[in-house]
């Protein structure tokens, strides 16, 4: 479905004649209140790598070169939206608060085996251009920094694309010498003047850049072009972004096809299911609902009626700021519940006052179901929506939802919770209550909102989706915050001093109990995993025998190009097996996860996501599941040797449900 989702953007972008979309994002949630993670995967590099890995593949398979970003450590400004698609939020985002007056003050380990994985999975996909961001990078700005651009990216990485800037981000005419091969269009500051053009000719002809050098970024820049065959037959350009609606520059090119049935798949397959008491989920043509909250219906002004989606208003599907596009229409769940009420024979009625209380409690009294919706919105830092610029304020849901779900709760006893959230949210004001007996954790899925909750309330899909992040009970539970303050000079210095230990990483190492913890999610159904078989995959290509055997031994890879993505560090060398098998009474998919646990003393998190699959099964059926390990996946970054190795000791791994539910255990045959 990864795949498909990029292949789908990648098709309406060639469609149009968009030659790079700035896309995927791949930066890491570290921060809980971040603004843009919603357009990332998580907060996990294993999970943004291989969602990176896919999108990238899709992608480029539908014509368009894609754009990773951001590098590394910062959400940006520019990003990709499609017609329909929705998109996932920020891999390795800071903060929206002065992004462009911080450095990112991270240690190499770190660096490694956190941020620059998921760029390394993109490079494997054969991505054909990377973004640069906006930051510092210990204190040297990423579009000029020497280090990240020539020594991982272009070395360690061996990425034969291009590094473009994002718009505004280039800072001296020498990024050229420090890896920067195209800039985004405009001058500095958007004025008439630019770090490149005649000075670009001037560091050329005194030979203060090398004409090699130039030669080389032309040459990176048209490597995309030809490799995505765009040098022949490809669309015309046919829209003007800044003014979509003038019919003499917008040739009106429908690029949608049937696109908005992956909308709703998507959509419904991310619902995440975090409580289900007694059963009362799905749906069982109730005599009779209500529907609660502002989120549960249309915006008064329409989808689009604010610029780049800054409000938040009616049902959220998308947050807000450059990673936004106009929908081209939303279900509310209003509609979609009302549509499936009339095949059921139910009654339907809502209550949308988010702040009358009183009314809804009313309102709520002698119907079977309540369905309250809430939400939590965050987005770019140019827009300031109820006081939060860009980066959330707090983690409580928006709109008075706390006190609205307690008011429902107080007057019906069979109270559901939907939320559409772009990242967690503390909700210890009330998930305990009795009363509230169902969470469905919806995410913001697009254009087809309702239609997809309604798919999973009514049990037309059973729930398979999984927290891509942890929800903890309390905001200081994170250990990470927003780093504040300064005046309109200060430069910020946004210490990394956490390492390693990042969202369910650092609730595992100090024991802290979250609410619902990474990787968590329930079923209509039950799973039970058995046979748990970890081996050794034979290697009959002895080409690189040599670099196994040493690390093996520990020691570690050999330098060079490309070393980072060597075929014989990243090959399947272990799988691990098990059986899967569907113990309830209805059909559904499960999401088996596997997780490694490197030995004390080498410095790692006590569990480390290395594989998931899907798996879907009818009441009963069994199904053998195999998931594969590489080299890489079982080694560290040696900051001396500068390389990765194996660590000394035993290696373990679990498989289950979640980051804290393992049903099997076992050691791996290093």
């Amino acid at each position: 479905m990864m795949r498909l989702r990029g292949l789908y953007m990648g098709e309406e972008f060639r469609g149009k004649g968009v030659h790079v979309a700035l896309g995927p994002m791949m930066n890491m949630g570290r921060v809980a209140q971040g603004g843009r993670n919603w357009e990332g995967f998580g907060v996990d590099p294993f999970l943004a790598g291989e969602a990176a890995y896919e999108t990238v593949l899709g992608m480029q398979q539908g014509g368009v070169q894609a754009c990773a970003k951001h590098y590394m450590t910062s959400a940006s400004w520019s990003d990709f939206c499609l017609s329909n698609v929705a998109t996932d939020g920020p891999a390795l985002s800071e903060q929206e608060y002065k992004r462009t007056q911080e450095s990112s003050n991270v240690d190499d380990r770190t660096n490694h085996e956190i941020y620059l994985k998921p760029f390394l999975r993109a490079v494997q996909a054969g991505v054909a251009s990377i973004m640069c961001s906006y930051n510092m990078i210990n204190d040297t700005y990423a579009c000029e920094n020497d280090r990240t651009l020539n020594g991982f990216l272009k070395t360690e990485l061996g990425f034969r694309g291009y590094i473009m800037s994002d718009w505004n981000a280039q800072m001296s005419t020498l990024s050229a010498v420090a890896g920067l091969d195209m800039t985004m269009p405009g001058g500095i500051n958007f004025g008439p003047y630019t770090y490149w053009g005649p000075n670009l000719t001037a560091f050329v002809l005194n030979d203060t850049i090398p004409e090699s050098r130039l030669d080389d970024m032309v040459t990176r820049i048209l490597a995309g072009w030809y490799l995505l065959g765009q040098d022949e037959g490809y669309p015309p350009v046919t829209f003007n972004v800044n003014d979509p609606y003038n019919q003499s520059q917008n040739l009106h090119v429908d690029v949608e096809a049937d696109h908005y049935q992956l909308v709703r798949e998507i959509g419904a397959a991310g619902a995440v299911l975090l409580k289900n008491q007694a059963g009362v989920l799905p749906l069982n043509k109730p005599r009779s609902i209500v529907l609660v909250g502002s989120d549960a219906g249309d915006a008064p002004m329409g989808p689009n009626g604010y610029t780049d989606r800054g409000g938040d208003a009616g049902v959220l599907a998308m947050g807000w700021g450059s990673g936004s596009c106009n929908y081209p229409y939303l279900i509310s769940p209003v509609d979609a519940v009302q549509d499936r009420a009339r095949v059921d024979g139910s009654s339907v009625s809502w209550w949308l006052n988010d702040w009358d209380t009183a009314g809804a409690a009313n309102a709520v009294r002698d119907v079977d179901v309540a369905l309250v919706f809430a939400n939590a919105d965050s987005g770019e830092g140019y827009i300031t929506v109820d006081g939060n610029e860009g980066d959330r304020n707090n983690l409580t849901l928006w709109n008075n939802a706390d006190a609205l779900i307690q008011a429902v709760a107080s007057q019906n006893n069979n109270t559901i919770v939907v939320t559409h959230s772009v990242g967690p949210s503390i909700i210890e004001a009330w998930i305990e209550n009795p009363n509230v007996t169902g969470l469905i954790w919806a995410n913001i899925p697009g254009q087809e909102a309702g239609n997809s909750i309604v798919d999973v309330l009514y049990g037309a899909v059973s729930p398979s989706g999984r927290l891509p992040y942890t929800i903890a009970k309390n905001l200081s539970d994170y250990g990470i915050g927003l780093v504040l303050g300064g005046d309109a000079d200060t430069l910020l210095s946004i210490p990394y001093t956490e390492g390693l230990f990042v969202d369910y990483r650092h609730f595992d190492q100090y024991n802290i109990t979250p609410r619902y913890e990474f990787g968590f999610g329930l079923s209509y159904t039950t799973f039970e995993y058995e046979n748990l078989y970890v081996s050794a995959i034979p290697q009959y290509d002895n080409t690189y025998t040599e670099y196994e055997q040493a690390w093996a031994e520990g020691i570690p890879t050999p330098p060079g190009e490309g070393s980072s993505v060597a075929i014989w560090l990243h090959r399947p060398a272990f799988q691990v097996q098990f059986d899967v098998t569907n113990t309830g009474g209805v059909a559904g998919a499960d999401i088996p996860q596997m997780y490694v646990h490197f030995p004390a003393g080498s410095g790692e998190p006590p569990s480390l996501l290395r594989g998931f699959t899907d798996v879907y099964l009818e009441p009963g059926e069994t199904e053998s599941v195999t998931l594969m390990m590489s080299r890489y996946d079982l080694s560290v970054w040696d900051v001396v040797a500068q390389n990765w190795v194996l660590p000394s000791g035993a290696i373990t791994l679990s498989v289950g449900a979640s980051s804290r539910d393992f049903r099997l255990t076992g050691t791996v045959p290093v």
